[in-house]
């Protein structure tokens, strides 16, 4: 098939995005250097992006105030919707929390970033995997129990690494600081899930791929931002499938 057949039937997609704009950003770049390198020339990817505002979402995620933050990420949703995309990308691991909510709301196709996840490990043959993320997304069955449903076998941190990972992840890395030592403390996290039988490990927080990259950890990495931008570059093409 040809370069113009294929963009013929090339689809809008639509991101919710801005938690953090840092990792948004990268699923921008992403997503069109995936569509350059499967359509090749000027091509680039049709996209809408509605960015919240990230210090209001981050203060009801700590009040647990997730009707309120469902109902943002529904008003983000139906707005995309309006704007005529053909799908719904949450760009962010932890709102997924919502995302039934906000695929309901809008009757679009969302790709799910825990499903994209879940089959890009499973194609590499593991079945123990570590987690981590944000505390609600390392604790919280809203993700867990999608790799599991996978047939995943699914470790995460001891309570203390637990908190000071999600303490890095809102005080450091969606503020854009990369710090050596903050490195340091997620290999050795990683290093201690490992030794517990984990096979790889995912990155479960769409800011975690600025600070670890594969050369950081003795395992396997499956860094969900870019996992879910290569599910959207094949949902753009019209050839992948999403929730």
């Amino acid at each position: 098939m040809s370069a113009q057949q294929r963009t013929s039937k090339n689809k809008t997609l639509g991101i919710i995005g801005g938690m953090s704009w840092e990792s948004t950003q990268s699923y921008y770049r992403l997503i069109n250097e995936g569509i350059k390198a499967e359509l090749g020339n000027l091509h680039s990817a049709d996209l809408l992006i509605h960015s919240v505002d990230f210090e209001l979402i981050a203060t009801l995620q700590a009040q647990g105030r997730w009707e309120e933050l469902g109902d943002i990420m529904l008003n983000s949703g139906k707005r995309l919707k309006a704007g005529g995309v053909d799908g719904i990308l949450i760009a962010t691991n932890t709102m997924h929390k919502v995302a039934e909510q906000v695929q309901a709301a809008t009757s679009l196709p969302l790709i799910h970033i825990a499903d994209a996840t879940a089959n890009a490990i499973k194609q590499q043959g593991l079945t123990k995997i570590a987690l981590l993320g944000t505390q609600f997304t390392m604790t919280e069955d809203f993700y867990k129990q999608r790799l599991i449903d996978a047939g995943l076998q699914v470790l995460i941190p001891y309570t203390d690494a637990r908190a000071e990972v999600h303490r890095i992840i809102y005080d450091e890395l969606c503020q854009g600081q990369l710090l050596d030592s903050s490195r340091q403390y997620y290999q050795q996290v990683i290093e201690s899930l490992a030794k517990q039988g984990a096979e790889g490990v995912i990155l479960g927080c769409t800011e975690i791929g600025l600070l670890i990259k594969q050369v950081d950890s003795p395992i396997p990495v499956f860094d969900t931002t870019t996992i879910h931008a290569a599910v959207a570059v094949q949902f753009l093409l019209g050839n992948a499938k999403s929730s």
